[in-house]
């Protein structure tokens, strides 16, 4: 058990792993979640249990949102069943990769965060605003990550539209065929028994294509995100030790914790020979040859054009 502990603390450290603790925060929310449902029911207290759910659940009705405003983000890193959150969660991963590859670690925290919102809101939105709804808003709740995972997912596919998954029993299969096979089975079961999830799911994959084409545009939809990112890791970065010289009476601070944390996510723009190269690389062995570096630069070549 304390290797276990200590790989996921290895895990978190590691700055660039975004798309892993985004993971990790939902399977441990879901396995405390899990412990508590089997204390609280063997010891028959079920009421507790539904009331802690329902303070991470995010309510349609307006008045009862504004209670708990917390759980526009609380809901999509909650799940409440076992095969929710695998799905949810291979889906985050498979998708998320290619976000990670080729356009770093914050644009997957990007993508996840406000697809998720994004879906929280259309979700009480319409159940507010369409008569089709109106006699189910009060009592109705939702919860999971499934709109935050869309929008990585319609992200990749808008981003890399001719990527292949080789899955089991199909072969091969270009990403934006899944990613529009999904969208439509959410879009058919949108007056379903689970209409607001699937609503949700559509608001979450509008969010990962508008993202990624304004991003091939020039314009990041994460800049807020990442400001408030910087300013919470930098809360909990553990400062640099002082060290003093009495020999010449100055004090000096060490500064290689900033240069290395700085120096890490910048990529600069590739010149044309670079640009070749990577070029040729893809032609002889394909996009999976290449360095998440070389991804990147390739992207930020493109964004030039």
């Amino acid at each position: 058990m304390s290797n276990i502990v200590d790989d996921v603390k290895r895990e978190f450290a590691k700055s660039e792993n975004a798309l892993v603790k985004i993971i990790l925060v939902n399977v441990a929310v879901f396995l405390t979640l899990l412990l508590l449902k089997i204390i609280l029911t063997l010891s028959q207290s079920a009421n507790v249990y539904t009331a802690v759910i329902n303070t991470l659940q995010l309510p349609a009705a307006t008045n009862e949102f504004l209670y708990r405003p917390w759980t526009l983000i609380t809901y999509f890193f909650t799940h409440d069943d076992i095969f929710h959150i695998l799905f949810n969660m291979l889906f985050l991963y498979w998708f998320g990769k290619l976000i990670d590859e080729y356009l770093g670690a914050k644009r997957v925290i990007a993508l996840y965060m406000l697809g998720g919102i994004a879906g929280g809101l259309i979700y009480i939105v319409l159940y507010n605003a369409l008569p089709y709804f109106q006699a189910h808003v009060e009592g109705s709740r939702m919860l999971g990550a499934s709109a935050a995972a869309f929008s990585v997912a319609v992200g990749a596919s808008t981003l890399l539209p001719n990527y292949t998954f080789n899955l089991i029993f199909l072969g091969p299969i270009r990403i934006k065929f899944i990613a529009l096979f999904y969208i439509i089975l959410s879009l058919a079961q949108t007056v379903g028994p689970n209409a607001g999830g699937n609503l949700a799911h559509l608001g979450g994959a509008f969010v990962g294509y508008v993202f990624i084409k304004l991003l091939q545009s020039g314009t990041d939809l994460g800049k807020p995100l990442y400001a408030v990112m910087n300013v919470w890791s930098r809360l909990f970065r553990k400062r640099p030790s002082m060290q003093v010289t009495y020999r010449e009476r100055q004090v000096y601070r060490s500064t290689s914790v900033y240069s290395s944390a700085s120096s890490s996510g910048t990529i600069e723009m590739p010149d044309q020979t670079e640009i070749d190269s990577i070029l040729d690389k893809i032609s002889k062995s394909g996009y999976e040859s290449l360095t998440r570096e070389e991804k990147q630069k390739l992207f930020k070549a493109s964004q030039q054009k």
